[in-house]
């Protein structure tokens, strides 16, 4: 098999990408910064067939809208509550990783690529959260290539990957992948999309 199973932790790549925009753009970009769904995903597929894709996040009720642009892809989105006290999220990233053990073993003998959408890196000392998971797939065979936004992506694993596989810098590809808007109005538009320099498994 040669498709590609894309999995998506939305939120940790738009969070980074607020921190991102902060530094190349200035304070007001952090409020006005999006990301281009369709061309995010053009960056993780390079033209390869998509086998599967899903995102997971959360996100209140009243920006349900932002998460169909992504649905509108051919992306399964799977939502999920914020905690009433803590605000923070909940099960996120054990929801993606349960998705890829899924894929693991119900593909197991037939494999492709696996690009991890991500870049926290949590868990990565204690054997848990997403590189543990790319680990086992690797061990299987599946190739891997993890996409982040380098400056926060946890350097171990950013190491690892790059040992096994392929990191691209979210950074990179910054004007393109992201657009800037403020109550509906475009600021600034996504540029086009240049995948000539994205190296592959």
């Amino acid at each position: 098999m040669s498709g590609v199973f894309v999995f998506w932790d939305n939120s940790n790549i738009f969070i980074s990408a607020q921190s991102v925009a902060e530094d190349k753009e200035g304070v007001a970009a952090r409020r006005t910064v999006r990301i281009s769904f369709d061309r995010l995903l053009r960056l993780a597929r390079v033209e390869r067939k998509l086998e599967y894709a899903i995102a997971v996040g959360s996100v209140p009720p009243e920006l349900r809208h932002v998460w169909n642009r992504l649905e509108n892809t051919g992306v399964r989105v799977e939502l999920f509550e914020r905690g009433t006290e803590s605000g923070g999220e909940q099960g996120v990233d054990q929801a993606l990783q349960v998705h890829m053990l899924r894929t693991a073993f119900d593909y197991n003998g037939d494999v492709g690529t696996v690009v991890l959408l991500t870049g926290d890196g949590k868990g990565f000392l204690d054997g848990v959260g997403f590189h543990a998971d790319l680990e086992r797939m690797h061990k299987r065979g599946w190739k891997i290539e993890v996409l982040a936004w380098e400056s926060t992506c946890n350097k171990r694993m950013k190491q690892w990957v790059q040992s096994v596989g392929v990191f691209v810098a979210l950074e990179d590809f910054y004007d393109s992948i992201t657009f800037s808007e403020s109550f509906d109005q475009v600021i600034r538009k996504s540029k086009a999309l240049d995948l000539s320099t994205r190296p592959v498994a």
